[in-house]
């Protein structure tokens, strides 16, 4: 029952916002008075007949079962005629502009979505834009709603399930954003700022997203190593400093050359293998990592005998704790 009433609520501030309520109450006192009209102006008709014609010819269909044939019942049809097409026409033009507005709101990131268990993007720029295809790649990801919360001018691809809401990382956005029910926040650093700068605006952002939904599993991109301890305390749940990444990258690849490719085709859902998490059987639990390689590769024939290095098709990368499978890329 109380959701009933909510929803009345709801239903009558949307008419009333816009303008509907009172064409609604001119289209059915129309309708009303003229199937009253007609019925006594024409003594072979029913009110049920008379409610029909009215219907029918104010939506200008005019299948012709029923004519009006006394001079009053003419007129009554004159008047229903002018009187019913300016209603139409407003009404239809009304819905019209609603939809436009929305649409128009959506794509400059001025819409409140109602999503959830939805992740959320802060920033764009073109590791966002790389997120964004990998997450569409991966079978588990690709139809999971996405908000992006930027500063850009309207919503910057095609996406069904990316919704936009334009500004910075607020109160205001991420409510916007439905951050009470997003499941994972993706805190980017801006690139127009410096260094110091851009990973103190990212603690600053966990910080607020923290305070909302401590729930949401945050991961932040932050630039300098200092700034990690402080980024904990403001208990992100993962913290990547991509210059520290890349700088072990480049390191290891003078010392294996090729290495970069390997590491690149792992993490990418696009090409080659993936990463996989599974837990740990309870059983292996405390066992050495042989034990638990033996055991994989002989309760697990889709292992393909990759073993821990993961070679075969369908290989399995073991740790202490967990299994993580590799999978080729299906096409």
């Amino acid at each position: 029952m109380r959701r009933w009433r909510r929803w009345q609520r709801r239903i009558g501030r949307f008419l009333k916002r816009e303008n509907l309520d009172r064409l609604l109450l001119l289209t059915v006192v129309l309708i009303g008075l003229s199937s009253v009209g007609l019925a006594w102006a024409e003594p072979q008709l029913s009110l049920t007949d008379s409610l029909w014609w009215s219907i029918v010819t104010l939506t200008t269909v005019g299948y012709g079962d029923i004519a009006p044939s006394t001079v009053v019942g003419r007129l009554i049809a004159v008047v229903n005629m002018v009187i019913g097409i300016g209603i139409l026409a407003a009404l239809s033009a009304t819905l019209a502009s609603i939809l436009v507005n929305r649409k128009l709101k959506e794509e400059l990131g001025m819409s409140a979505y109602d999503v959830a268990d939805h992740i959320i993007l802060c920033e764009w720029n073109h590791r966002a834009a790389v997120i964004l295809r990998e997450l569409r790649a991966d079978s588990k990801t690709w139809q999971t709603p996405i908000v992006l919360i930027a500063t850009l001018e309207r919503k910057p691809v095609d996406d069904d399930n990316l919704f936009f809401v334009r500004g910075k990382v607020s109160d205001e956005t991420l409510r916007q954003a439905n951050l009470a029910r997003a499941s994972t926040v993706i805190i980017l650093g801006d690139d127009q700022l410096e260094d110091t700068a851009r990973d103190a605006k990212v603690v600053l952002s966990t910080l607020t997203v923290e305070s909302i939904n401590p729930s949401a599993y945050t991961i932040v991109e932050l630039v300098d190593q200092a700034h990690v301890i402080t980024c904990q305390r403001a208990r992100a749940n993962e913290i990547i400093v991509s210059s520290d990444i890349s700088s072990k990258l480049m390191s290891q690849a003078a010392l294996n050359h090729g290495i970069t490719k390997v590491v690149s085709e792992m993490l990418s859902f696009q090409v080659g293998h993936q990463l996989y998490k599974i837990p740990m059987p309870k059983s292996r639990v405390g066992c050495s990592f042989v034990e638990v390689l033996t055991y994989m590769k002989a309760h697990l024939p889709e292992s393909g005998g990759g073993g821990a290095e993961g070679g075969g098709r369908g290989g399995w990368c073991l740790t202490r704790r967990r299994t993580i499978p590799w999978r080729p890329m299906t096409t």
